[in-house]
């Protein structure tokens, strides 16, 4: 095939397929550093296993997917519920949308400094390390809030520094899961493992974790809720560490190429960003949005609920479970189907116009109409998702 005498053999075999492609042969020359990037490990001579049956279910036949999958599971249901448990907690201590913009903010804020960091140490440091030390520190950050507020010593701060810890170690943590599961999964069981954390995360996240917070903080208080999702990012933690280091048995031989300097690493992602103009407009579009639609929902909808309801705390937690819940169905929909031919034109449309009935959560004291309305905008948010 003309590859060089020093290059490793599956590295010559890629270079054998992709040079013999027509599909990539047809569109000229194919340039060295091009076969330089080929960073599959797998021996792409092997034929691919096609899973039978329920394809969805086939990664679970893995004992190591099983309790990462559970474990993030339990974490992702956990952090759903402290999204009202924060809120509520926050207002038990100030009164005020200012302070809960304020600890909101230091969740997103410490997310946003290091999630392209965390890119980059994923890269570079065990992947399984990574996820149980975030969670290590998580545990700490919510037993912390738990104990300091069953002492009655909890303040405003404390909730701060909880959260920027939270948003940091989310950072560091997604990152290093999805660079994880292809050491742990053969290649054709990847898509069916990614569908699987799609379907458990709004449903978790945005629907049941938030409407079992709400009706437990209603019932008692706010520090026995920061209780129980420290028990539960324990159990994940238990989880994780109970996974053996991947031996990486499906991995035949890994192509060796040298890393650039983590700044270039970023640097180059940057420029790819600033440079790719339909995916720096789709990013600028989908942060406008985050902060026209999701920042009222997180910050002003705990009053809102507060206001209008009898019972604020358990309707907080429905009304944000609507949300989940039309989430989960408008994925749900949407990765069940063929992606239209203009999908960013489509996936647009969709928040745009589905943010529409949040003029109608702002006006509405029913709780119906508002739980319908926040499902809509929620339908739309997790198809265009």
């Amino acid at each position: 095939s003309g590859c060089p005498t020093n290059w490793p053999a599956v590295r010559c075999r890629t270079f054998s397929r992709i040079s013999s492609d027509p599909k990539i042969v047809g569109r000229g020359p194919v340039p060295s550093a091009t076969i330089a990037d080929v960073s599959t490990p797998f021996d792409l001579q092997q034929p691919v296993r096609r899973p039978g049956g329920w394809r969805v279910l086939a990664p679970l036949q893995f004992r190591e997917f099983r309790l990462l999958i559970s474990a993030v599971s339990i974490v992702i249901f956990a952090e759903g519920m402290w999204t009202v448990v924060m809120a509520l907690q926050v207002i038990a201590l100030a009164d005020d949308p200012a302070a809960l913009s304020l600890v909101a903010t230091c969740l997103a804020g410490g997310m946003l400094a290091f999630i392209l960091v965390g890119g980059i140490v994923a890269d570079r440091v065990s992947q399984r390390a990574i996820i149980i030390v975030v969670e290590t520190v998580n545990v700490a950050a919510v037993g912390a809030v738990a104990v300091l507020g069953s002492l009655d010593a909890l303040r405003l701060w404390h909730m701060a520094v909880a959260s920027a810890v939270l948003g940091v170690g989310a950072a560091f943590f997604f990152p290093a899961y999805s660079a994880y599961l292809p050491r742990i999964l053969p290649p054709e069981h990847l898509l069916a493992a990614n569908g699987i954390e799609g379907a458990v995360r709004p449903t978790l996240q945005q629907a049941i974790g938030p409407a079992v917070a709400g009706v437990l903080v209603g019932a008692t208080f706010p520090t026995l809720g920061a209780t129980a999702v420290a028990v539960l990012l324990a159990v994940g933690l238990v989880l994780l560490v109970a996974m053996r280091p991947s031996r990486g048995d499906h991995i035949v031989m890994e192509v060796e190429r040298q890393k650039p300097h983590a700044l270039a690493d970023l640097r180059d992602g940057l420029l790819f960003v600033v440079r790719t103009g339909w995916l720096l407009w789709t990013l600028l579009f989908a942060s406008m949005w985050v902060f026209l639609a999701l920042g009222p929902i997180d910050v002003l909808l705990p009053f809102i609920a507060r206001d209008r309801f009898a019972h604020g705390e358990q309707m907080y937690g429905f009304v944000l479970a609507a949300f989940g819940l039309g989430s989960a169905l408008g994925a749900l929909a949407v990765s069940s189907r063929q992606l239209p031919r203009r999908y960013l034109t489509v996936m647009m449309l969709m928040w745009g116009l589905g943010s529409v009935p949040l003029a109608i959560v702002g006006a509405t004291s029913s709780f119906p109409v508002m739980a319908v309305s926040l499902f809509v905008v929620g339908l739309a948010d997790g198809a265009g998702m």
